[in-house]
């Protein structure tokens, strides 16, 4: 972890911003808590365990700074809710998910799928791509099994 937080510093400083304590406060909730997707209220309640004098208003602002430097990655599941994810180590792209719409579970895919589909749009359109996202929703494995038992 110590690592990844001295890797989020260095690109805080290359774009003339510091890591203060409640910025990494933040950004270690983020990393011990990966694979949750959460929301910013979240972060905030995860954070004042630990910090109780941090705001939700400085989490916000931290979330928002951390979106704009490519840290972390805003998205939405079509539920009305922004949820923060820490862009992967290395990544040049946001990875991909796939949403069940029965229980609400998230899935990653770290697989980058769109590579070609880039190349159309960069040649066909002209439009030079930066960055792509890609959400499917439907049923999950686990839903799945437990709906053919329950129609067994």
């Amino acid at each position: 972890m110590e690592h990844r937080i001295d890797r989020i510093k260095k690109q805080l400083h290359a774009q003339s911003y510091k890591l203060t304590p409640q910025r990494e406060a933040t950004v270690r909730v983020l990393l011990e808590r990966e694979e949750d997707h959460l929301s910013a209220e979240d972060v905030y309640l995860l954070v004042k365990e630990k910090s109780p004098e941090i705001g939700l208003a400085t989490v916000y602002r931290t979330l928002e700074l951390l979106s704009e430097l490519k840290v972390v990655d805003k998205i939405n599941f079509g539920d009305g809710v922004s949820r923060y994810d820490l862009r992967k180590e290395g990544a040049t792209h946001f990875h991909h998910h796939l949403v069940c719409t029965e229980c609400g579970s998230v899935e990653e895919i770290m697989d980058d799928l769109l590579e070609e589909v880039e190349e159309i749009v960069e040649k066909d359109w002209g439009f030079k791509v930066k960055d792509h996202r890609l959400t499917f929703h439907g049923i999950c494995k686990k839903c799945q099994e437990q709906e053919l038992q329950a129609s067994s």
